[in-house]
């Protein structure tokens, strides 16, 4: 098909002002990235919309704009006679298939593997291409965590945290195919289906996880964001469930098209694949795998039921590749775990400093759950509220840890546009009483960190929970450089240890 067809057939076309002559040399939906011979395609934000800024891309070159604005293009076409104007019902729909036009189809190459759920998609994305790749099909990831080949981390500017607009995404996916990946494992959100950043493409695998409410400041209704995670199985070959879960795990079982494996934590469920007597240690977790009326023992560097559960997806995806489970085992004991998931740090004297990204009621419920099976003397967590989510959940963050550990600190995590200060008094709405002495507040992260090292002893547990996009803090619309780990490294080595139960003193 050649590009003046796509454009009469695949995107939605409604006028043409302009015959295209030139080749398309990139796809852009910001004016700032726009190169000679780009196209450019008109999206609204939250906070801008791309019909404003076609003067400024065709000055930066671009020489096809596509929009659903008729009337200024009639107007902007008799000014720049060298570009062609396209007006569509849909322009993140035409992108996704441009997209895919401009890239070769470059995705029908890969095997797609698509995970979305409120909680776990890192994880399971990371375990996924782990187990893929001990198994010899060499997989890259797109997620939260970045961008990873089956060779390594990939420098990228993703254009959102977590599921890429279109036209990187495609970008991505040749990148992939460069390195000779044979599979592609990547996070997919409710937002990215709703704004079809994944339109056009047909996954082999889509991957759920659990649903809880998120989002809400984007979706407004839990049923619209639970009718977006439900999209993406209409959009798969194959599919992997949940049977556990209660938000939606019925209904996509029900749903789902094609061939399904469900799995779950529970005995006497029907599901297909079934981990039982799970026993957690200081260097992971054992666990009796089932699978069609046999019996496994499976080893392996995770922590945490509900990580036993994301294991599973990737067994499933394994199972599908036409692996059986002994096979699988070996790999499974060196599964590679995803920074800042339960990512436990004790290098730093007697204690653990376990980094985990949970930002929901049910991820910090799970973690606090697991965290208390490891021996402690005192548990001090850090929560956060997020600036750009939705500001309903904060309370409901300090409702979910209240009287569950011995110290608190609440924090900012990605302000935004908010004054960090109403953040932390949203969360701590949720406490029955903020003036309680083992509640500590900071206005930045930083300080978060810091006050949460301070308040620690040998054999304390300390956790700081939400964490980085990108390691960056999103402050008014800029990515602020940040790591926890290099807050924590800082912290300590400027100080020595003294006594059992103290941090010490300053150098």
């Amino acid at each position: 098909m050649n590009l003046q067809n796509l454009l009469q057939e695949k995107i939605g076309l409604l006028r043409q002002y302009g015959t295209l002559v030139e080749p398309i040399t990139s796809i852009a939906f910001d004016s700032r990235n726009i190169i000679n011979g780009s196209a450019f395609f008109c999206i609204k934000g939250e906070n801008a919309d791309g019909h404003d800024y076609i003067v400024e891309a065709i000055e930066n070159g671009a020489i096809l704009i596509a929009g659903t604005d008729a009337g200024q293009f009639e107007v902007l076409s008799k000014e720049y006679p060298a570009c062609t104007f396209i007006l569509v019902q849909d322009v993140r729909y035409a992108m996704a298939h441009f997209s895919i036009f401009f890239y070769n189809h470059v995705h029908e190459s890969l095997q797609t593997i698509g995970v979305t759920g409120t909680n776990g998609k890192t994880t399971v994305a990371t375990f996924v291409r782990s187990l893929l790749n001990q198994l010899d099909v060499p997989a890259g990831s797109i997620g939260t965590n970045g961008i990873c080949s089956s060779k390594g981390q990939i420098t990228f500017k993703k254009s959102t945290p977590t599921t890429p607009e279109a036209p990187d995404l495609h970008h991505i996916f040749q990148l992939l195919s460069e390195e000779q990946d044979q599979a592609a494992v990547m996070e997919v959100s409710s937002i990215a289906v709703d704004q079809k950043r994944v339109e056009g493409i047909h996954f082999d695998i889509a991957i759920h996880t659990n649903l809880s409410s998120e989002h809400l400041e984007y979706h407004k209704t839990f049923e619209h964001y639970k009718e977006a995670k439900m999209k993406l199985f209409k959009q798969a070959s194959r599919s992997i469930i949940n049977y556990d879960d209660e938000g939606m795990g019925r209904d996509l079982i029900n749903a789902a098209q094609g061939e399904v494996l469900t799995y779950s934590l529970k005995p006497s469920s029907k599901a297909d694949l079934i981990a039982d007597k799970i026993h957690v240690t200081e260097e992971g977790t054992s666990f009796e795998l089932v699978y069609r009326n046999r019996s496994y023992i499976v080893h392996s560097t995770v922590f945490g039921d509900y990580n036993v559960a994301n294991l599973l997806t990737a067994i499933g995806v394994g199972i599908f590749n036409g692996f059986d489970i002994e096979t699988m085992l070996p790999a499974l004991a060196q599964i590679e775990n995803p920074a800042g998931r339960f990512q436990v740090i004790d290098q730093y004297g007697e204690r653990k400093i376990i980094l985990d990204y949970a930002h929901t009621p049910v991820a910090l419920e799970n973690l606090i759950e697991e965290a208390k099976k490891l021996d402690h003397r005192k548990l001090i967590v850090m929560i956060a509220g997020i600036g750009i989510r939705d500001f309903n959940k904060m309370p409901l963050m300090a409702k979910t840890i209240e009287g569950k550990a011995d110290k608190i600190v609440v924090t900012v995590d990605h302000p935004g546009f908010y004054d960090p200060e109403k953040i932390v008094n949203q969360v701590m709405t949720g406490f029955s009483d903020q003036t309680a002495s083992n509640i500590y507040t900071s206005l930045t992260r930083e300080e978060g960190v810091i006050t949460s090292l301070e308040l620690s002893g040998n054999d304390d547990i300390i956790i700081l929970t939400s964490g980085c996009i990108n390691g960056a803090q999103i402050v008014k619309g800029k990515e602020i450089p940040h790591s926890d780990e290099e807050i924590i490294q800082d912290y300590f080595s400027e100080i020595s240890y003294i006594g059992e139960d103290t941090i010490g003193t300053l150098y």
